[in-house]
Order: C-alpha cells, then structure tokens, then sequence
C-alpha cells in the first residue's frame, strides 16, 4: 500500500537516522515522540510529523549544528527541513515535546525503550505513560484515536490506574488544569467502550 505523500514509514525514517550518524562525532540521544514512535512501535504505517526529543541541550545543540552542515534549515521553532524533502524533524530541546513538559527525563531509566544504536546515535521510544499524557494534553480526535490503538497494542503492560495518576500530576501544574483534567476520564471511558464492542 503507498503511503501518503510526504509520510515516512520506520525503514525510510531508520534509513535518514543512519545517515546522520555517518556524519555525528559525538553521541547523541534521540526520544521518539508522538507519531513518529506510534510509527516506530507499528501502531501506525507512516508518519507525516517526525517528532524526538533531544532531551540534552548539549546534544541538541552539536546535533542541529551538526544538520546545517547537511543542508537542513530552521523553519519553526523546533523544525528543521533540508530542500526538497517533502518532511520536517521537529528536535525537541530537553523534556519538552511542544509545550508539553514532562515530569521526568525520558533518559531515565524506564522513560524510554531502546529501538536502534548506531555508532553515535542512540534512537529510543518514549514511554506509554508520557506519550498517551503528550497526546491528551492536546486532545484533538486524532490523538484521542493515537492514544486508543496504543493503549489496545500494548494493554498487557499498560497501567491504567497508573497512567490516570500521571497525567492529573502532570495537569496539576498546567495553566488549563480545569481544561485537562477531564481528558483522562474521558480517554479511559472511551477504552472500556472499545472493549465492550470487539
């Protein structure tokens, strides 16, 4: 099946990452997060939005330097894109994906899960928890959808009373916690709707 225009699938994505490393001289970690580890985890195909972390600020900034080199140029905030390629990497400085930050570094041990190692870059996976509390702090009905599959794809591991107390943490310091809270509740109802219909 082709897969949408300007998407990556995990061997094309795995393939660009290779080829940073043939260029890095120093090591550098890498967070999947949001699509882009939903993509890598295969939970879905492709990913149009390549999202990581770079959860170390010296690493980040060795590494963004380091893409200029190769043509890549600032287009957003956190978004880099060489001409002609069809994607962007969004590289996330330090615990933050967007506006979202998390509790803990996704270097800690038990954050992440390792995918890939190369000589100098090390791909890991955020972990369930923050990667579904990432997706319903921004609560659109795709990320609803995101947070479902993961959750139906990894149920034999996933706390669910866990996870509902690591996002009202989360939320608990946010400026719309009224907004939030609801999100967790509201996610989990829709779970057990699921389950009751397969």
């Amino acid at each position: 099946m082709a897969l949408p225009r300007g998407s990556l699938d995990s061997n094309q994505l795995l393939a660009i990452l290779g080829e940073w490393n043939r260029y890095l001289k120093r090591r550098v970690h890498l967070i999947a997060c949001g699509d882009t580890a939903l993509t890598l985890l295969g939970v879905k195909a492709s990913t149009k939005d390549v999202d990581f972390m770079v959860p170390d600020a010296r690493e980040h900034t060795y590494l963004t330097r380091q893409l200029q080199d190769l043509g890549y140029l600032l287009t957003t905030g956190s978004g880099w894109k060489r001409a002609g390629d069809p994607f962007r990497f969004d590289l996330f400085r330090g615990n933050r994906i967007h506006t979202t930050e998390l509790l803990e570094s996704p270097l800690a041990t038990g954050r992440n899960t390792p995918l890939a190692e190369y000589s100098r870059l090390y791909i890991g996976i955020l972990n369930d928890e923050d990667l579904i509390c990432s997706k319903l702090m921004r609560g659109t009905s795709v990320d609803y959808d995101d947070c479902l599959r993961l959750a139906e794809a990894h149920a034999a591991q996933l706390d669910l009373d866990r996870l509902r107390r690591h996002f009202l943490e989360r939320v608990s310091s946010d400026i719309d916690t009224d907004r939030l809270r609801p999100n967790i509740d509201d996610f989990l109802n829709r779970l057990k709707e699921r389950a009751r219909h397969d």
